[in-house]
């Protein structure tokens, strides 16, 4: 019976094993943050480097977040999977554990806890991290592309009928600004300071001024009818939807749109009748 039992439990390990390894075969980069959330400051006690350097050493193309990412990673962010270390709570000693996460948030890998009874912070991070990534050690893994990470190559999706009727209203709506625009600017100078008042103030920006605002990097992935745009947590900040128009979507939950602009893309809505623009540095 007894040996009935170790045997369910060895086969487990061992299904269990080929399973982790063929997702983090689905995978060809990782990303460390520069810090975890049980340190105080970015990179304290080298852990960060500590971590990059490791998943480098035991096979994997890590990079540190915020470092010039390979073309194919900045087209799509899926091609990573991002790492956080977490730090057990215990009196006498110290346990971490390393956590994968993919471009959604969802958890793909899980490593064992290491510990140590180290007291110096320095030495037991260091000493706790190298043992939980042991079993990384012996994992034989390689990246082999898979259909789940190739979200950004698949061709756009045909819009659904509601979302034609959206695109189509949009449409209307540039075109009317347009001409509203084209309007303003034929009426001689004298006429313009007639009318000022009736002219609805538009807080647009130059691209100077627009290249000065612009904020973190924002990574786009494809979904049905658009992207949404995450960050390097990653989390999405926004969702957008295609329209007919090249480099004009309409932003969802948002009464906006967004438009490339010279090297810039523009999020572009209306706040208190006052036309707002702001500039997004987003990677396609």
């Amino acid at each position: 019976m007894k040996a009935k039992f170790l045997s369910i439990i060895t086969t487990c390990f061992i299904v269990t094993n080929v399973f982790s390894q063929a997702s983090l075969n689905d995978y060809k980069y990782i990303i460390v943050p520069q810090k975890y959330e049980f340190l105080k400051e970015a990179d304290q006690y080298q852990v960060n480097s500590l971590t990059e350097f490791l998943f480098n050493k035991y096979g994997f193309q890590a990079f540190m977040e915020g470092e010039e990412y390979p073309d194919d990673l900045n087209e799509n962010r899926c091609l990573a999977l991002t790492s956080d270390v977490t730090k057990d709570s215990a009196l006498f000693k110290t346990k971490l554990q390393i956590i994968l996460k993919n471009c959604n948030g969802l958890v793909v890998y899980t490593t064992k806890i290491g510990e140590t009874r180290e007291k110096d912070y320095a030495r037991a991070y260091n000493e706790a991290l190298r043992n939980a990534f042991e079993e990384l050690e012996t994992i034989d893994y390689k990246y082999v592309p898979s259909n789940k990470t190739s979200v950004a190559a698949s061709a756009k999706a045909e819009p659904k009928p509601e979302v034609a009727q959206e695109i189509q209203q949009l449409r209307e709506e540039i075109e009317s600004l347009k001409q509203e625009k084209e309007e303003v600017a034929s009426v001689p100078t004298e006429q313009k300071s007639v009318n000022t008042q009736a002219v609805v103030p538009v807080a647009a920006a130059s691209s100077s001024e627009l290249s000065k605002e612009v904020k973190d990097v924002l990574y786009a992935q494809q979904i049905e009818n658009g992207f949404q745009l995450v960050d390097s947590s990653p989390k999405v900040v926004y969702k957008i939807r295609n329209t007919s128009l090249e480099n004009v979507f309409m932003v969802e939950d948002k009464n906006a749109t967004l438009y490339k602009k010279g090297d810039n893309w523009v999020l572009e809505y209306y706040e208190n009748d006052v036309l707002k623009q702001e500039a997004l540095n987003i990677k396609f």
